[in-house]
């Protein structure tokens, strides 16, 4: 076992509340001048520089901070075709409620499996040029039997985060039998995407006519839940709703979106903090001239949030949490430091996973890196490609 010091740290974010020494004032868990140890893909010793043990090999990065990498906890990144032009067509007014969706069924249909993984490939590597090193995918883009369980079988070679989304919208060729699509997806299809799947999801939206009700979500959820996955909603986006109230009601791991609150809504978010994270994405926002979510009012209120991309093909085709953070400090009124977090150790809630997010001892290594001495320039530096993951082999080029 070969372990690897990372020296020349000038600014460590670790996101851990217990590491001693370290200035814990904006709950980052910071250290200067800090050293880290990595020993077959985990954190092995964290700490000064000072103080660190010797080590097989050393890396130094020049004076450069390093944080948790990225946790991308909702993208939709197997899909085929092009929807550039409904994006310009928003910018002038047109409002979206999901049809276009359809669109991207059509093109991902047609797709060979090689030109599917192609893709996938592609965007993920764009996503670790930008710091992410962990991301769900969800499917949703067959709406098939068979189209599903192949987005799925794709999107686990490059993820354990997948997420089976056969709910996403009702595709055409079920249009006015409803009640037949959601047998489908409760009964054939989720059998055959169970295999290749952590997690089910459903858009409920009663503002839109191509997503499903209260009542079929809840149907859906709960057969997801009967086959072993665990329960991620996509609610309150187009307006105000029901799938805030349903996702905390079933303990869903994370409801996303959260566009739309009511004062229940954030108490019951705020209650089940310890739960149900809410998942804001930002950059849906952005492309779609909508009102950004209200995430002060969320940390305020005591509810656990966090922040992806939503990386997809209609509403935000893009990658980059870094552009979602500078989104989250300017237009939602989110602190640098809270938002670092919620890209962090936030998204790593939402899928309840302990060994990523945090960089501390037994965690994965998963680390990325400015170019520049503080996480700071996250925001001060926005648009500037200045962070990309830190390889645990001692590579930290792009």
């Amino acid at each position: 076992m070969t372990s690897t010091i990372f020296t020349g740290i000038a600014e460590l974010v670790t996101g851990d509340a217990l590491l001693e020494g370290a200035d814990h004032s904006e709950h980052l868990g910071r250290l200067s001048h800090a050293a880290v140890v990595v020993q077959d893909g985990l954190i092995a010793w964290v700490g000064p520089a000072s103080q660190a043990p010797a080590a097989d090999e050393s890396q130094d990065v020049g004076g450069r901070a390093v944080i948790p990498g990225f946790v991308d906890s909702h993208s939709h990144l197997v899909f085929a075709g092009d929807r550039s032009a409904e994006f310009a067509a928003r910018m002038t007014g047109v409002r979206y409620d999901g049809g276009g969706i359809a669109t991207s069924v059509s093109a991902t249909r047609a797709a060979s499996d090689d030109v599917l993984r192609a893709l996938v490939a592609r965007r993920v590597a764009e996503m670790r040029a930008q710091g992410t090193t962990t991301v769900e995918i969800k499917s949703g883009y067959g709406l098939s039997v068979q189209d599903e369980a192949r987005s799925l079988r794709i999107a686990a070679e490059f993820s354990s985060e997948t997420t089976f989304l056969g709910a996403h919208v009702v595709p055409p060729e079920f249009a006015g039998r409803r009640s037949e699509y959601v047998d489908l997806v409760t009964g054939a299809m989720l059998s055959a995407c169970v295999p290749h799947a952590r997690w089910i999801d459903v858009f409920c939206e009663p503002h839109s006519a191509h997503a499903f009700t209260e009542d079929e979500a809840r149907v859906v959820l709960s057969a997801g839940r009967g086959a072993g996955l665990g329960l991620r909603v996509h609610a309150n986006q187009l307006g105000h709703g029901p799938g805030v109230r349903l996702a905390v009601e079933l303990g869903a791991a994370s409801v996303d979106h959260c566009t739309y609150l009511s004062a229940g809504d954030v108490e019951r978010l705020a209650a089940a903090a310890a739960t149900t994270v809410a998942t804001l994405l930002p950059g849906v926002e952005f492309s779609t001239r909508s009102p950004y979510p209200d995430a002060r009012r969320l940390i305020d209120a005591g509810a656990s949030i966090a922040l992806a991309s939503d990386c997809n093909p209609g509403t935000c085709y893009s990658s980059s949490i870094p552009f979602v953070l500078a989104l989250a400090v300017r237009e939602m009124r989110l602190t640098p430091a809270e938002a670092l977090l919620a890209a962090t150790s936030g998204g790593a809630k939402s899928l309840r996973r302990k060994d990523i997010g945090v960089i501390c001892v037994g965690n994965r290594a998963d680390l990325t890196v400015l170019d520049a001495p503080s996480y700071l320039h996250l925001f001060y530096r926005a648009g500037v490609p200045i962070v990309r993951v830190l390889d645990p082999a001692g590579r930290h080029g792009h």
